[in-house]
């Protein structure tokens, strides 16, 4: 596993559109881990792909130790500001 640099709030790479995944493979399951693993040392507890500079729609959290990926996630609906 590797850790990743991860892209802060102003970096224009954040506002790329993302692409989906057309396949969970083992190299987006590596992608995972090495999120993960970047994640827990920069004690967050959730990272998605555009923020270590990746364009896939990826995305891990981790709450009370229960670990969450997230493959071509959606915004179905929304409410309030």
């Amino acid at each position: 596993m590797a850790l990743l640099d991860i892209h802060l709030l102003g970096d224009p790479g954040l506002r790329t559109p993302t692409k989906p995944l057309a396949a969970v493979t083992d190299e987006v399951r590596r992608l995972a881990d090495d999120m993960f693993e970047t994640m827990h040392a920069a004690k967050g507890i959730g990272l998605a792909a555009p923020q270590v500079g990746r364009r896939e729609r990826l995305f891990v959290a981790e709450v009370e130790e229960r670990k969450i990926v997230l493959f071509n996630p959606e915004i179905v609906l929304a409410e309030g500001k």
